[in-house]
């Protein structure tokens, strides 16, 4: 079956007034955010470090850590927020805000928003891939590449290295140099991150130990970096899904038909900052986190769009590549996997 021509509503977005209510930024919730977010997660650490100090039973040092990883993933939606210019109101607020967030997550600010808003603008279209998204090959792509490449590919999606390596690999090795495509605004902001990041790790091995340090910092970073690819991936990796090839690409089909809606429980969904919301968000990017969950409920177009749940996202492991042919994620078989009830 061959790819559907582009939806006559493809402008849906910018036709339909309904949404820009949702685009206005309020500076009073975005602060709460910060204060709510923020402070729990610098408490968190001050008592990770004291629990590691007196000797505490390393599963409540542990169940420490998991909360401060938790928060750390709401962080970084704040930080996504100020990527995106909707977070706040001024635009120098959600640069200094987001340069003081890219710390905490590890990453830079200017450099994550050259990949991220491109990965917005070519996002499910097969002739732009590369731009901040899942390695995803098509299934006549990976028929046709070499032993290597195809146990290469097979290694990236396996959970166990994108969920495990792949974490600590993204925030402690990979976002330490700029994108290759990236301009010299985006490099120097690499370069100014990483001596930020050494120097608050000096003071702080100078000051609560080295050991300490890493025994806090990396499993908050791991934890934080494994939620937020699961997140990341069930949001675009899915049964079913949307990709085309320029020609035939079509950014509102994109939207609502390649970014899924992952209905968290209400806890995971606070700590997530609804990123789960993702169909709005690529109608919308200026959409802040705090309205997404209303812009849901609000507009009836949007709720025709079928929720994926926690446990159905299970599922998503299993879809691998790309069948141009059927129009749909499959496996490496080529069957569409089922998704739990």
């Amino acid at each position: 079956m061959s790819v559907q021509p582009p939806d006559p509503g493809r402008n849906w977005p910018d036709r339909h007034p309904q949404l820009a209510p949702f685009c206005k930024s309020d500076n009073r919730r975005a602060l709460w955010q910060v204060v709510n977010t923020v402070g729990p997660y610098l408490l968190l650490w001050y008592l990770a470090v004291n629990s590691i100090k007196k000797d505490v039973p390393w599963p409540l040092t542990g169940l420490i850590l998991l909360f401060a990883a938790a928060f750390l993933v709401r962080i970084f939606i704040l930080f996504h927020d100020c990527v995106h210019g909707s977070f706040f109101t001024a635009r120098k607020a959600n640069t200094f805000f987001g340069y003081l967030f890219g710390l905490l997550v590890f990453t830079s600010f200017e450099d994550w928003r050259f990949t991220h808003l491109r990965h917005h603008a070519t996002y499910a279209n097969l002739d732009a891939r590369g731009f901040g998204d899942i390695w995803t090959m098509t299934a006549e792509e990976y028929r046709t590449s070499s032993r290597w490449k195809r146990l290469g590919y097979r290694l990236y999606r396996h959970p166990l290295v994108l969920l495990g390596f792949g974490a600590l690999f993204n925030f402690l090795l990979h976002n330490r140099l700029p994108d290759r495509r990236a301009r010299r605004q985006e490099a120097m902001s690499v370069i100014l991150t990483n001596l930020l990041l050494l120097a608050i790790a000096l003071i702080a091995g100078a000051s609560i130990g080295w050991r300490t340090y890493l025994i806090v910092q990396l499993p908050i970073l791991w934890l934080a970096g494994a939620m937020g690819i699961w997140l990341f991936y069930v949001q675009h990796q899915f049964a079913g899904g949307y990709w085309a090839r320029q020609e035939d690409w079509d950014p509102l089909r994109a939207a609502m038909e390649g970014s899924s809606f992952y209905r968290l429980p209400a806890v995971l969904d606070w700590f997530s900052g609804h990123i789960g919301y993702h169909h709005i968000h690529h109608l919308k990017p200026r959409i802040p986190n705090y309205f997404l969950p209303l812009c849901q409920r609000t507009i009836p177009a949007l709720k025709q769009k079928r929720p994926i749940r926690l446990r159905q996202s299970l599922s998503c492991t299993r879809v691998k590549l790309w069948d141009e042919a059927a129009g749909r994620m499959v496996d490496f078989s080529g069957e569409t996997p089922a998704t739990g009830n």
